[in-house]
């Protein structure tokens, strides 16, 4: 019973709607321009700020204080953002606002349809995410983009393409930090030596860079100002309900918010990240790799204090990439697993839900996290006792068809 559902859940994407790339290209890019159009001069502070970046940069004045002329909220982002929104910031707010939206989605399509993923599961990827897309299109946020950055490191490693996975995953730490989890993927290189003087390459050029439009002292000043913000920003997200949206929030508001060291549980789930990478004769399986991008997809989201509803493009980009590489037949848990996924994690910011439920359980208790922990408790158990090696049964297929 549990093969045919899943079976079809397969066909239906080879079907000609949904296998064609132009169908999703266009809904993502009518989504851009939605979201875009919707929130223009009501809610696009965040896309202010960030235009901001640039100008404040060419400016010479900080970026990390308020502006309150110009936006509310402060920037978070890193001095090498002023680079990345450089050429947004420099049209008319309205123009630039569609552009950075659709630029933001371009960016996860592609690195989704250049992945190693087959592809009826690029297709998956991209359906699966599409509601989560709007939501973090609504908030303008970079997190599509780190998304993008974590898929196609990986994919990049893959194809021994080391000096470009360096690239991105110093360029997403240099705006968010985030892109840092790239480095998990590290051991899988088959030339760690260029990899690591990649790294290093590109950590001096994208550092410097931002000099061009400002001096090197000011770079300099901002970098530092920027850890100050972070860690200043790590305290407020701790009582912030915006923010905190992860296993870590969800934990702490279910205990009644006490004082305690997130470490308690950031430690433990740092050794259950790791273990399975001590499993080395599964390092040859492409399954088992896959999986540990899955891991890094919802790890990223699950243990930040600055998780919010939009950074769960990033989160649930990972379930779905768990739920296909995994070379064996997926059961009815794993199904309805994925059903709690979509309408919690995905749907638990949408109007699905009546307001007083949003606003007094799954946003009180950070419960979007709650479908995806479970996803990524049970990612960590099959990577340590499951066998990877791929068998003609399975229903996924690798790098392609």
């Amino acid at each position: 019973m549990y093969t045919t559902i899943a079976t079809k859940a397969k066909s239906l994407f080879t079907k000609p709607l949904f296998r064609d790339r132009r169908t999703i290209l266009w809904l993502w890019l009518a989504l851009s321009v939605l979201a875009a159009l919707l929130k223009y001069n009501r809610t696009d502070n965040n896309y202010r700020i960030f235009r901001g970046v640039f100008w404040h940069t060419v400016q010479g004045t900080s970026l990390y204080e308020s502006y309150p002329a110009e936006y509310f909220d402060v920037n978070h982002y890193g001095p090498f953002f002023s680079l990345v929104i450089a050429p947004f910031a420099l049209m008319p707010i309205p123009l630039g606002l569609v552009f950075w939206c659709i630029a933001l989605s371009l960016t996860l399509y592609f690195a989704v349809t250049r992945s190693t993923f087959s592809s009826w599961q690029q297709m998956f990827v991209l359906w699966f995410c599409s509601e989560t897309l709007l939501t973090s299109l609504f908030m303008q946020q970079f997190n599509i983009a780190i998304a993008a950055i974590i898929i196609a490191s990986y994919a990049l490693i893959e194809k021994e393409r080391d000096f470009w996975a360096a690239c991105l995953i110093v360029l997403g730490t240099f705006v968010k930090l985030y892109g840092i989890v790239g480095l998990a993927f590290f051991f899988f290189s088959r030339h760690k030596g260029k990899f690591v003087l990649s790294l290093l390459f590109w950590g001096v050029v994208l550092f410097v860079a931002p000099m061009i439009i400002s001096s090197p002292a000011y770079v300099v000043g901002q970098y530092h100002a920027w850890y100050v913000c972070l860690m200043e920003k790590n305290g407020e997200n701790l009582a912030s309900v915006a923010q905190n949206i992860s296993a870590l929030g969800m934990i702490r508001r279910m205990l009644g918010n006490p004082q305690y060291s997130d470490l308690l549980i950031l430690a433990p789930a740092l050794v259950l990240f790791a273990l399975p990478y001590l499993r080395f004769k599964e390092w040859r399986n492409e399954g088992f790799r896959t999986t540990i991008l899955a891991s890094v997809l919802l790890f990223t989201v699950l243990f930040s204090t600055g998780s919010e509803s939009s950074s769960y493009i990033i989160a649930l980009s990972g379930v779905c990439v768990w739920y296909f590489a995994a070379p064996w037949q997926r059961g009815k848990a794993d199904i309805w697993l994925l059903v709690f996924v979509f309408l919690l994690s995905s749907m638990g910011s949408s109007d699905l839900y009546p307001r007083a439920i949003k606003r007094e359980y799954i946003q009180a208790y950070s419960l979007k996290a709650l479908p995806c922990l479970i996803v990524w408790l049970k990612l960590c158990w099959e990577m340590m006792v499951k066998n990877y090696e791929p068998h003609p049964q399975t229903l996924t297929k690798g790098r392609g068809e």
